[in-house]
């Protein structure tokens, strides 16, 4: 029946009321609570809590006895519980008032039943389907146990999941991020659930999509809204600012993926970007940012123009033979990664008080040595090419008799002192070289490196970011699978799988510019991890082996794993914490040595991640996450998903990375504690031991041993260039860099009360074999004393 002229005024104005709402104040309104800053600068936000133990009901009576002090802080966000420590708090402020869609999706929820206390084994979960249902497969006690769920609430950070009316109903509430709901699911649940004859239900969906920064499904359903209900296209400035909403978050993304070094494509994202409906500052924005990559352009051009210029400038014809290699490598690996290299040269480049060969030798010293290590010397810095191309021979190459070769053509070579030698490492590509492999996926490597003596070679998956460059420093992911997958699934988790159409993965460690590592670490059919030598060793095996081939921040490497990887991945970190800037065990279960090294974790940050239902595991790892959260000096923060149990929590990857980005590795601190408990847990930042007492060493095998103990070290950089040791380990080595100590005035070094230091001078063999066996460039040792 077609609406009379009365009919359709009415409707005309209840749809200008409808396009109002679409800015305005909204069904929910959520005050999460408050801000919290922490010292190490990472934010959370929620409804703010203190408890004073992990594991404890925090409404239940203490039995009357005196109360403990509530030193653990926490904030609930709808989804998840963050814990971290009363010790690391830095500022608290108010969070916004925000008003929230909240769309509720009428389920038959199991109102009877049994309620769920934990989650089992999870054998399987079926996709939402277009109604917002699925099947959650686990075990329970009685075996296979099939549980029907439904989404019965949406809004834009949280999706809630309820136990659904069935023959066997389950009471069990559950909560998933939002944004981990595929977007054609999602569209799909709202049209089944939502009156799309309705303007007001269809702008409900737009409002969704807006708070949740979907700002490409928002604009998809307001134009279908728009076009359905003429009457709505006063709601075409919403279209437009939408347009604007699309640019300034593509800009966002360009500027991470360049702070990433993705410069490729980043550059041809500014050459296509879209105009439709963005504002002219924007476009001024993307325009200023095109002009930066031509200045970048420039720049390099008029290097390549001025080396030229200055090459011809010399008449010494063995000189110029001499120049020719070290300016075809400038010319043909100058990258925007590296350019800044160049700086004192374009700077000096027209000063006539230099020479040619002067400014030449500015522009090599620079290539070589990085901004900062230029000299004027030409003879010097053609010579420093000599040096550079020899210590990547003998690190990228096992042979002793060799090695002394090198170090004997080195000690004849100008500028072969440890501090050019310690600047040429820190400035040079990898040593040794890794060609790509042939795989279909850009990047990707399948790599082999010796394991422990008797045992077979370590294998690993090892994905680099788009646009690498082996003269940039990256981030590294050392990621350990569970038992049941694969590091190729565990890779995928932090990379994304591969897309043809964009030639590169999808994932989160793509886009941030991190290389991820997986190593094939779990053997066998096993389902525990055994805190064995052997698996240790493939862990640290693979990481140094790709220290050798690509450029890896060494102060940024984490080490994280699922399930009996994350158990492997806490153990690790605890037993090697100079190794990482961070830690983080996902589902992991404290045991054997990871209680009694648990302040080895003073000096390393953990990020745990879990499910609050997840079997009795918050139990059992209680204890030691109380010690981390009660005591000062631990950089540790707790994720706990509101009723989840043991799963992949691909939900908290956004999160992970804002931390990971804050956190990186001090190498040297003023001192340390660390405790070991087997021959292999051996080094400590600056410090290695050997020959522990029978008494402090317990083999996987032999656990556990109630008489043993573990034995302490403790290293201390004092004033005066004083440092100390003691242990328990009858052999002991202070491995000293510049960076603790300066070589220049009298060194003191006392280890177990016997002091050293007439003799301690800086040494290229022990540099070098340092970087060889450590694969850190960054941070080499000059010199060794030991016991």
């Amino acid at each position: 029946m077609k609406p009379t002229g009365q009919e359709i005024r009415p409707l005309a104005s209840s749809l200008w009321m409808i396009a109002l709402m679409l800015c305005a104040a909204v069904a929910t309104n959520t005050a999460l609570g408050a801000i919290y800053t922490l010292k190490n600068n990472v934010q959370v936000e929620g409804v703010p809590g203190k408890i004073s133990s992990l594991g404890v009901d925090p409404l239940k009576s203490n039995g009357g006895g005196a109360a403990s002090p509530k030193l653990i802080l926490f904030v609930d966000d709808n989804i998840r519980r963050t814990f971290f420590s009363f010790y690391q708090f830095q500022s608290q402020v108010p969070s916004p008032e925000a008003s929230l869609e909240k769309i509720v999706i009428r389920q038959r929820v199991a109102q009877g039943g049994k309620r769920l206390a934990s989650v089992g084994v999870i054998l399987g979960v079926t996709p939402f389907d277009e109604f917002g249902r699925r099947v959650f497969k686990l075990v329970s006690a009685r075996g296979p146990l099939d549980i029907y769920q439904g989404i019965t609430e949406i809004t834009p950070t949280y999706t809630k999941v309820e136990g659904l009316a069935s023959k066997t109903p389950i009471v069990w509430e559950t909560r998933i991020a939002t944004s981990s709901i595929p977007r054609t699911t999602l569209s799909n649940i709202l049209t089944n659930h939502l009156d799309m004859n309705k303007p007001s239900d269809r702008l409900r969906i737009v409002r969704l999509y807006m708070q949740a920064e979907r700002y490409q499904d928002a604009l998809f359903e307001l134009e279908a809204a728009i076009e359905k209900f003429p009457d709505l296209a006063n709601l075409k400035d919403q279209v437009r600012e939408l347009y604007q909403h699309l640019a300034e978050h593509l800009i966002r993304e360009i500027e991470l993926r360049q702070d990433a070094g993705q410069y490729v494509r980043t550059f041809q994202w500014l050459s296509n970007f879209p105009r439709k409906g963005v504002a002219n500052e924007t476009l001024l924005q993307v325009r200023d940012l095109l002009n930066e990559y031509q200045t970048t352009i420039t720049k390099r051009d008029e290097v390549f123009a001025l080396l030229d210029q200055h090459y011809e400038s010399i008449s010494d014809e063995g000189i110029k033979q001499q120049l020719l290699p070290i300016l075809d490598e400038i010319k043909t690996q100058l990258t925007v990664n590296t350019l800044s290299r160049m700086a004192p040269y374009l700077r000096l480049s027209d000063d006539e008080d230099l020479t040619a060969g002067a400014k030449l030798a500015l522009a090599v010293s620079g290539w070589l040595m990085d901004e900062g290590g230029e000299i004027e010397n030409l003879a010097v810095a053609t010579s420093l090419f000599e040096v550079r191309n020899a210590v990547r021979k003998y690190l990228a190459i096992d042979n002793l008799v060799e090695h002394q070769e090198i170090l004997e053509q080195l000690s004849e070579l100008e500028g072969s002192s440890p501090q050019n030698v310690t600047r040429l490492l820190a400035a040079m590509k990898p040593a040794v070289v890794t060609e790509p492999q042939d795989n279909g996926v850009p990047g990707f490597y399948h790599m082999k490196t010796p394991g422990l003596t008797g045992e077979p070679d370590v294998e690993y998956l090892l994905q680099l970011p788009p646009d690498y460059d082996p003269y940039r420093r990256y981030q590294v992911i050392l990621t350990l699978h569970g038992a049941g997958t694969s590091p190729q699934q565990q890779l995928e988790w932090w990379t994304g799988a591969y897309d043809k159409k964009m030639n590169m993965r999808m994932g989160q460690a793509t886009r941030h510019g991190y290389i991820v590592i997986a190593p094939a670490w779990h053997k066998g059919k096993s389902q525990e991890y055994g805190y064995s030598a052997r698996e240790h060793a493939a862990v640290l095996f693979s990481l140094r082996d790709a220290c050798r081939r690509f450029n890896i921040d060494t102060d940024r490497v984490f080490l994280s794993g699922h399930s009996i990887g994350g158990d492997a991945a806490w153990d690790i970190g605890l037993a090697h914490p100079d190794l990482w800037a961070g830690v983080i065990p996902i589902t992991a279960t404290a045991d054997k040595y990871v209680s009694l090294y648990w302040e080895n974790g003073r000096r390393v940050a953990f990020y745990f991640v879990g499910g609050e239902m997840d079997g009795n595991r918050v139990a059992l790892n209680a204890r030691d996450l109380n010690r981390y959260l009660t005591r000062p000096g631990f950089d540790t923060m707790i994720v706990e998903y509101r009723g989840r149990g043991h799963e992949h929590f691909h939900d908290e990857i956004h999160r992970i990375f804002d931390w990971m980005n804050l956190h990186r590795r001090q190498f040297f601190h003023e001192d340390f504690k660390c405790s070991s408990l087997r021959p292999w847990d051996n080094f400590f930042w600056w410090v290695e031991l050997a020959d522990f007492p029978d008494r402090s060493i317990v083999v996987p095998l032999a656990w556990p041993n109630p008489q043993a103990r573990a034995s302490t070290t403790e290293g201390v950089i004092g004033p005066n260039n004083r440092v100390r040791v003691r242990s328990a380990a009858r052999q002991v080595t202070v491995w000293l860099s510049p960076e603790m100590i300066d070589f220049n005035e009298r060194i003191t070094v006392s280890i177990n009360g016997r002091l050293y230091g007439q003799d301690i001078e800086p040494s290229l063999e022990v540099l070098l074999e340092d970087v060889r066996t450590r694969g850190d460039r960054f941070h080499p040792f000059w010199a060794r004393v030991g016991s």
